[in-house]
């Protein structure tokens, strides 16, 4: 272990300043010819979320400040970067790299690999000392910084002697020669550095982020890169794996000791981005070294890591949370929607004695620290819940006392109501003091006062055809059960779950049609177009939000199959170029061109259950844990910075029908959606 602490003489004392410094994250996790290591993808997302988090150091999210590098093809690619943040520097450089590290036996120095690099060709990979030079070389910052998360990493912090020949020859100098310097590597230089899960960070970079989001209880308000990397160290030594693996470090001229990211533990932070989960299986090794080294590391490997991996899977298992599985029409690696989180605290609970059930409608009061929100009950006779979610990626609903729906003379719904939809109406003279809420009961379109849930006005029209049998072909208690406003209030888009009887499925898919009205928010709306789209085979159409004002909008389609579970899918729907139905009686065999075109956006059945115990199984749906009855959705506006910037968080709620097959469950996302 190398690591020595000196009498600081760096001009700057105090925190390292991220308005004057630049970081360049560098992750290989696509192999051409060695293993592949997903784990590196989350480290470079979770490294860069907790870097710029005011909260934790605060560096500007850009591409100039910090810039990531996933996967790069040549040396000059992943040494490029590295010279351009150094002439931004003027305070630290910080060079992040994580990937396969492998060992030239010949020169003994630490290579850092590309996708397409080669065990025992030095000419397809990077040499540290390339990095170093770079790092050393280039601007005028006053420290440097260098984290390097790869197997036989510490190799860069030594001299090796050669044991065939009598001269001492330097496989690598680190930055010795550069004054104000910091080197921080994940393993010895010979031994490997562990990713037990590739859905996780690998086990050293994961511990150096959960330390920067949860600081230490006992430490200073304002934590140094010593301090962080003695936690780590001391998290991972903790671990006894079989194959050790122990950080080290080493500091020149006191800039491990300069304050870095502030202490979680002892100030306050708001909550900005999901922890990192610890990781649970490891990773096949690729060891280049010494035939005996190798030799002896392979046996251990081959024989003794099984017991660890089951400790660790069973005392940290993994969050549910993470990328679902579906390709984004740009890229066919980045997911469209990441879980965030899921919370199942509103799961039969009550309020002054009110039992929550039946949720069938989302629809977001604010979006501040703490989102606020209104979820409609579709039982009798009718209930609006006010409802506090906390943050995205951390959700923590609560409930305050619900608001029974009344007719305009008080009277309550005397009936069953069965609400399905909501819209909180924006603009006009009742800004965010109305609601519009549509009932399979009628079917019927109300606007009610939030305060006091009384109806206000008159019931809005629906078309004859959309109704039931028989002044219409609706199916009986499938009819209207999703209600979205265009932001600018124009519009009114209004959605039938199941075919009309006239308009029937072409093979499986039902023809869902959809009712634009016209109008303005708080004023009197008329319906004009009709659209309709092919659900997926067997799906119905639970819930519509809207995107833009342009007819974009998310359709949220549901399935349930006894003995199979539920299914879930959320679709981008647009209705621009689509034809107006109005007038046709029947939809069965028209013309595929006059449907709204549909795009998928997440499968619920493709998102990550994390580890054991993390997901409550609804007796409803055992293959599939996570997902339940899906029917309430709204949608946030972008995020403007962070790790999501450009994205939009999406909300979900299930509806337990009173049931305790079911579960009242709150999802929440980050979805990324056309411009």
């Amino acid at each position: 272990m190398t690591g020595t602490t000196q009498t600081p003489m760096v001009e700057s004392l105090g925190r390292i300043d991220p308005e004057r410094s630049a970081c360049v994250l560098i992750g290989v996790d696509n192999y051409a010819h060695l293993d592949p290591l997903r784990s590196v993808k989350h480290n470079l997302t979770e490294l860069r979320d907790a870097l710029t988090d005011p909260d934790i150091w605060g560096i500007p999210d850009d591409q100039k400040r910090i810039r990531s590098v996933p996967n790069p093809t040549s040396p000059a690619d992943l040494v490029r970067p590295i010279r351009q943040a150094a002439e931004l520097a003027e305070d630290t450089l910080i060079v992040y790299y994580a990937g396969h590290g492998l060992i030239d036996r010949h020169e003994r120095q630490l290579l850092l690999t590309l996708p397409d690099s080669v065990e025992d060709q030095p000419d397809t990979c990077v040499r540290s000392s390339d990095v170093r030079r770079a790092i050393r070389d280039t601007g005028a910052a006053l420290r440097r910084v260098l984290i390097l998360d790869c197997c036989f990493s510490g190799q860069v912090l030594t001299e090796m002697t050669d044991g065939h020949r009598q001269d001492v020859e330097t496989a690598l100098r680190t930055l010795h020669d550069v004054e104000g310097a910091y080197v921080m590597t994940s393993a010895p230089r010979d031994r490997p550095s562990h990713a037990p899960d590739p859905k996780r960070c690998t086990l050293f970079t994961g511990a150096l982020v959960d330390v920067m989001r949860q600081g230490l209880a006992d430490g200073p308000e304002t934590l140094s890169l010593r301090d962080l990397f003695q936690e780590v160290r001391k998290r991972i030594v903790a671990i006894r794996p079989e194959v050790p693996q122990e950080p080290q470090d080493e500091d020149h001229n006191g800039v491990g000791g300069l304050g870095f990211v502030r202490n979680a533990a002892v100030s306050p932070r708001r909550i900005t981005g999901p922890p990192p989960s610890p990781p649970t299986r490891w990773q096949r090794v690729r060891t280049p070294v010494l035939s005996v080294t190798a030799g002896a590391l392979g046996l251990v490997l081959g024989l003794g890591t099984q017991p660890l991996v089951h400790w660790w899977h069973d005392t940290h298992p993994a969050a549910a949370a993470g990328p679902c599985a579906v390709p984004s029409p740009s890229d066919a690696a980045a997911p469209r929607a990441v879980l965030l989180d899921h919370s199942d605290k509103l799961n039969k609970a009550n309020v002054d004695y009110e039992k929550i059930y039946g949720l069938s409608a989302l629809a977001l009061v604010s979006q501040g620290k703490h989102v606020k929100a209104l979820a409609l009950a579709d039982n009798s006779p009718g209930r609006v819940w006010p409802l506090t979610l906390g943050s995205p990626f951390d959700l923590s609903p609560s409930a305050d006392t619900a608001v029974p729906l009344r007719h305009a003379d008080g009277k309550l719904f005397d009936n069953w109501y069965d609400g399905e939809a909501m819209v909180i109406e924006r603009g006009g003279g009742t800004d965010g003091r109305t609601m519009l809420i549509a009932a399979e009961t009628g079917p019927a379109i109300r606007r009610f006062d939030i305060a006091t849930g009384r109806q206000l006005g008159k019931d809005f029209p629906i078309r004859k055809e959309l109704r039931y049998w028989p002044r219409g072909s609706a199916q009986t208690g499938r009819s209207i059960e999703s209600l979205t406003a265009s932001p600018d209030g124009r519009h009114l888009y209004a959605g039938w779950e199941a075919p009309l009887a006239e308009d029937g499925d072409q093979r499986g898919r039902g023809i869902i049609r959809i009712q634009r009205y016209s109008g303005t928010s708080g004023g009197s709306y008329t319906p004009d177009w009709q659209y309709a789209f092919l659900a997926d085979d067997g799906m119905y159409l639970s819930e519509l939000t809207a995107i833009d004002d342009d007819g974009h909008l998310l359709a949220l389609e549901r399935q349930y199959t006894a003995g199979l579970g539920t299914a879930i899918r959320i679709v981008e729907l647009s209705v621009a170029d689509a034809a107006d139905v109005t007038g046709m009686t029947s939809l069965w065999h028209q013309p595929a061109r006059i449907l709204a075109s549909t795009e998928l956006v997440v499968d619920l059945a493709t998102c990550p259950v994390g580890g054991p115990g993390q997901v409550a199984v609804p007796s409803s749906s055992p293959e599939h844990p996570l997902v339940d009855n899906a029917e309430g959705m709204a949608l946030g506006t972008p995020w403007t910075s962070g790790r999501y910037k450009g994205w939009r968080p999406l909300y979900l709620v299930s509806d337990d029908n009173d049931s305790g097959d079911q579960i009242t469950r709150l999802y929440s996302f980050a979805v990324k959606l056309r411009p």
